[in-house]
């Protein structure tokens, strides 16, 4: 079983979240999580770029407030966002109440940047339980993935990262690296090699779909 592929059973279990996007065409879905934080999103923005590339970015509110002409590129150039959580917030750990008070900041403040209502929900960790699930489910496409980086692990090294993520992606893969200062030692490796084998290979990279 590859490390940095989503175990085939979450999605039997959770069968009303995303987790992939069904399709035999060459596209991959990009998202970054956490952001924006200045440094790490400016150096994905600029990667995207380079490769002609679109991907979803699921912000913390909190760094959309510190960060607000980070904020306004991703906007600017043509990414999706997606909401993920003002705090970051554990859902096994938080109430009901409380964490859809914290969805719901994170999207008043993304919407003070001008933001269209974000479509799309990642909950921080993965961790999300039924009820929060069945609270969200109206107003939001809750996304989760098929492919970790584990960008963000010190174990981790870069080229196995790398590697991992590579062997582990595929036509419709929703792939999760972070956009954060954590991860920086390894995304700054990683996703300029990953997008370049990947465009070598005829894939193309979208924003995800609604």
């Amino acid at each position: 079983m590859n490390f940095f592929r989503t175990p085939f059973l979450l999605p039997l279990l959770y069968p009303n979240l995303t987790w992939r996007v069904p399709t035999d065409d060459k596209v991959l879905y990009l998202t970054f999580d956490d952001g924006p934080v200045p440094g790490p999103t400016e150096f994905v923005l600029k990667q995207l770029r380079d490769h002609d590339a679109r991907a979803t970015f699921f912000c913390i509110g909190d760094n959309v407030r510190k960060h607000p002409t980070v904020f306004d590129q991703v906007l600017g150039q043509g990414h999706a966002i997606g909401n993920h959580t003002f705090n970051h917030l554990k859902g096994w750990r938080t109430s009901r109440q409380r964490y859809l008070e914290n969805v719901a900041q994170c999207q008043r403040q993304m919407e003070l940047g001008q933001a269209l209502p974000a479509r799309f929900f990642r909950p921080p960790y993965g961790r999300i339980t039924r009820t929060q699930i069945k609270a969200l489910t109206d107003q939001y496409q809750i996304v989760m993935w098929d492919v970790l980086t584990h960008d963000y692990a010190r174990s981790v090294s870069p080229e196995q990262c790398l590697r991992g993520s590579i062997d582990a992606a595929r036509p419709g893969s929703i792939v999760v690296f972070h956009d954060s200062l954590k991860a920086e030692r390894n995304l700054t490796y990683v996703l300029p090699k990953f997008l370049a084998h990947f465009s070598a290979q005829g894939f193309v990279f979208r924003t995800l779909p609604a």
